[in-house]
């Protein structure tokens, strides 16, 4: 049985909360390019991962993460405000990085924007550490703080 507040994998039906909730703290001043029809397309892409959080019949947090080899992204990443410091970001990021983990990558990037002290406070937290400030990296208006963590060590040659 699924309880709220558990992470679970997003559903179709899923993808204009998820939009919304992009658009609302996420991509805020800068336009809105994961709409409803991108993340639709998240959701059903077997190299991504939309996990989400529920509770009182809406989505309170979720997180879209995409693999490759020995790498993952990050891509969105996002916490009702009414529900932020309760645990919920913290539990999706790390079901994320575990089924990372489980299909064996090795790291984990990810961006926000460098105003975003809450944000890079929450990955600091969490182990990611800031590698480089990007300069125009949102639609050439806000700087981006780049940031990895590593789940395994690199690997050497």
């Amino acid at each position: 049985m699924i309880t709220e507040s558990a992470v679970v994998l997003a559903t179709r039906g899923d993808a204009r909360a998820i939009a919304e909730m992009s658009r609302a703290y996420i991509e805020l001043g800068l336009g809105w390019s994961w709409n409803e029809a991108r993340v639709a397309h998240a959701i059903v892409d077997p190299a991504i991962n939309v996990a989400v959080v529920r509770e009182g019949g809406g989505i309170v947090a979720f997180g879209i993460m995409s693999y490759r080899e020995e790498s993952a992204h990050l891509s969105l990443f996002a916490v009702r405000r009414s529900h932020q410091r309760r645990g919920m970001g913290t539990r999706v990021l790390c079901w994320l990085e575990q089924v990372a983990r489980d299909a064996g990558i090795r790291s984990v990037r990810v961006e926000c924007r460098r105003d975003n002290l809450a944000a890079r406070n929450f990955y600091g937290e969490h182990a990611y550490h800031e590698r480089i400030i990007t300069p125009g990296y949102y639609r050439g208006v806000e700087d981006a703080v780049r940031l990895e963590k590593w789940l395994a060590p690199p690997a050497t040659a």
